[in-house]
Parts: C-alpha cells; structure tokens; sequence
C-alpha cells in the first residue's frame, strides 16, 4: 500500500498547532474522512474526546469537516478510548473517532479512527483517507449537511458495560481500591464502576483541568498512587492513563505490577477456568519470564511488533483472544473489542477473588527477568544504523554470551530520532554489561 503520510500506528499525533494537530488540518480530516466513509455507506460517527484543553477545539474541527461531507456526529464529550469503540457498536454507528494523545502531556493531541465493529480501521481505510487528503475541499448542498447532537447517557451507558464484564457472582465489597484516573478521560467512570461493584474507593488524578492530564499521575507517572495504596493501607491500586486504554497496578506492598504481569494473571485464571482460547501475544519488548512462564502452563506464546495494533492483528490472525504490553495496553477480546484498562483491572481483581489471593500473591506466578533499556539519539534519519558491521557484531556477541538465558533487541522508535538496545537475561550483571557495550557501540557509529 505504500507509506502512509498522516498515520502512525496509533492514528495521527503530534504538538497541538503544529504539525498536523490544527484546526486546518483537522476540519479537512473530519471532511476527507467523512467522505470516504459516506463512499462505504456511513451515515452516522461518534466523536469522544479525554480531557486536553484543546479537545475543544478539535472537536469543533471535525465535527465540521464532517458535516461539510454529509456525516452526521454524536458527540460524546470526555470519553476512555475504549469507551468509544464499544459505543460505537452499541449505538449502531459506522465509526468512532477518539480525540487522544493517551499518555502525552497535555500540549500533545491526536484522532483516532474505530469502525462499526469496535476495531481500529482497516489500512485500506486510513489509505483511502490520506489520498482523499490531498484532493480539494468541497461541501454537500444544504439540505444533506451533517447533524450534530450530544449524547448524554454516554457515560452511564459504559459504566453499565465495564460493571457487566465483572462476574455476577462476585462483590468488591470489602476491598479499599486506589483509583488514578490521571486527570484524564476516566475521571468520572473508573471511581463509579468500583464503586457500583461494592468496593471503598480512594481517588486521585480526579480533577482535570484541560491542563494537568498525566502530570506526575497515572500509568506512567506512578508515584502519587503507590504513596496512596501505602498511606491509606489499601488493597491494591490500579493507575490508567490519560485515555483509559492502559493499566499499571499496585499491591498492598506498594510494589508494581506491570502489564506482563497483568497479562499472565489474566491468561492463568482464562486456562485454570477453561476459558482459554489458543495462546497469548505479547511483543518484542515483551519480558523473557513471562513467555517461560505461560511456556511451563502450556500456553503458547508469540511476539508481535510493538503497539497495541500489531497485538490485535496477531490476536485475530492466530484467532486468539488474550494479549498485551508491558507498558500496560491489555487485550481480553472475550470481554472487549480494545484494551480497556477498567476492564482489564476488573478481570485481575474477579482472579484474585477466585484464587481467595491478595494481588501480591497472585502476581508472584513468575520471575520477571532483568531487562536494560537504553535509547540513543542519532541524527542522520536516513541512515541505518542497526545495518552497521559494528553494531551487529555486538548483538552477535552479547547473543552468544547469553546463550538462551537472554535476548538482544535493537529497534528504531516509531515516534522519536532514537535507536532502544534492549538486553534481559537471567543475570542482571550480564544483562547491564551487554546493554551498555551495544549502546556505546551505537553512539560512536550514530554520532
């Protein structure tokens, strides 16, 4: 198909008024969209948004590109991404968008694009959106503009959801739970749903301001919430991020239990209750315990590349419904069409309650190998450097030194001018040395 212009792997992002987070931009991307999809037979499209300043602004761009094309738009206001997708099916429309940078800070944006059936768009969609990008703008007569109306109930009618994945035959009641919303989209969900399941709730990262979505809160800022499970003696924990579709946990301890983890916990009670289906994905960045781990359970387990995208499409190619990343995005596609991390929290508690285990115990199934990650800036962004004599015969060695007690990964970042090694091993001296041996035999080849 060709490089896409517009899209990453996670819709279009960048600096708000910049790059192509504009009102410009984006009126013409509502309009673009909208006409390839009215060319599908769409009619109808859900715009929801987290809580970013300049998800004002954005909305009114798209709903405007949208209406000039013939689209009508129901506006959700502040939503989890996941929220989107499920209402998108629920209320029958052909597509959702979601206004987004997840876990960015606030000056960053995004859209993203969901079909009918819950799932990210097809390529050949966000193809045909790019081409129609570069044609000029038209509008439909009056009479076939766009409508727009506010959905009200949006919000309760995913709470209703979240709580209907949780077994019936369980309670939260008796559980003191730390919820950190990350002054993002769950602000007024996450607290709700626990709550509504019988749980004693602490909140923080509650109070948004357009301004303060992941600022030292949330799934990757997760010092406020292991504080708060520890001073107010609490449970556990569960961090999301800004929208909604990551989770970070946190036992009594304090201790945190990250998305490999989350991902096991989940997969071992699907095979302990026979709901099991095929094996687990996880990707590249992936931790070498877990896939011994789920090796000793018999579960098959495979690598895709990383994001959540390229998890959901080895899910759906091997016809598997369990999946995830370190970094928190957990997949359950029994329970939702996205990673939801409300859901996704909900289903490690409704384990714990069946093992009769606190979330300590139940996360201590495997030993997380040792894992060194360094990123190193380059700046010639045509070259390649992971092609380099010198750097492959440094993996070649740091590879032969472990043996099959560890693993190398060199990869380019998807989003930044950075070459990640990644070294993990069984032995955490060995595992720092070869990180640091192939990260300096980068620098001296990329700079």
């Amino acid at each position: 198909m060709g490089q896409r212009k517009y899209f990453g792997t996670d819709g279009i992002r960048g600096k708000v008024g910049e790059s192509n987070i504009n009102p410009e931009f984006v009126t013409k991307l509502g309009w673009a969209a909208g006409k390839v999809l009215a060319g599908r037979g769409t009619n109808k499209v859900l715009i929801g948004k987290d809580t970013r300043i300049s998800g004002y602004m954005l909305e009114s761009s798209l709903e405007s590109g949208l209406s000039a094309a013939g689209i009508d738009i129901g506006l959700l206001g502040p939503m989890p991404t996941p929220a989107i997708a499920y209402l998108t099916k629920t209320f029958r429309s052909e597509a959702g968008i979601v206004i987004s940078a997840s876990h960015n800070p606030y000056y960053d944006n995004g859209i993203k694009f969901f079909s009918s059936n819950g799932f990210k768009l097809d390529d050949d969609i966000e193809h045909a959106i790019e081409a129609m990008l570069e044609e000029p703008m038209t509008c439909v007569a009056s009479d076939k503009l766009g409508k727009a109306t506010r959905i009200n109930d949006a919000a309760g009618r995913y709470i209703e959801f979240c709580k209907g994945t949780f077994p019936s035959e369980l309670s939260l009641t008796g559980l003191k739970i730390v919820v950190d919303c990350a002054h993002g989209a769950t602000y007024h969900i996450a607290p709700n749903v626990l709550r509504e399941l019988g749980a004693t709730v602490i909140e923080i990262g509650t109070a948004p301001n357009g301004l303060n979505i992941n600022e030292n809160v949330g799934a990757t800022s997760l010092g406020a919430i292991v504080e708060a499970v520890k001073a107010h003696h609490a449970d556990l924990g569960f961090a999301l991020d800004g929208d909604g579709d990551r989770i970070m946990m946190v036992d009594h301890l304090g201790n945190v239990i990250d998305g490999d983890q989350i991902v096991f916990m989940i997969a071992r009670d699907a095979l302990k209750n026979g709901r099991m289906q095929g094996g687990v994905v996880g990707t590249l960045m992936s931790n070498l315990g877990l896939e011994v781990a789920l090796s000793r359970l018999g579960v098959p387990f495979a690598r895709s590349k990383v994001g959540d995208r390229y998890v959901m499409e080895l899910l759906q190619e091997k016809g598997w419904t369990i999946g995830g990343e370190s970094s928190g995005h957990i997949l359950n596609l029994t329970a939702s069409s996205t990673g939801d991390g409300i859901v996704a929290g909900l289903q490690v508690i409704a384990a714990m309650l069946r093992s009769d285990m606190d979330l300590h115990d139940l996360s201590s199934g495997f030993e997380m190998y040792p894992q060194r990650l360094i990123n190193v800036r380059y700046t010639n962004l045509d070259e390649d450097y992971l092609a380099h004599d010198a750097v492959q015969k440094g993996k070649a060695d740091a590879e032969a030194a472990l043996g099959k007690r560890g693993r190398v990964l060199l990869r380019k970042s998807g989003t930044e001018p950075l070459i990640r090694v990644m070294v993990e091993s069984d032995d955490e001296a060995q595992t720092e040395k070869w990180a640091e041996h192939i990260a300096e035999i980068v620098r001296k080849v990329a700079n």
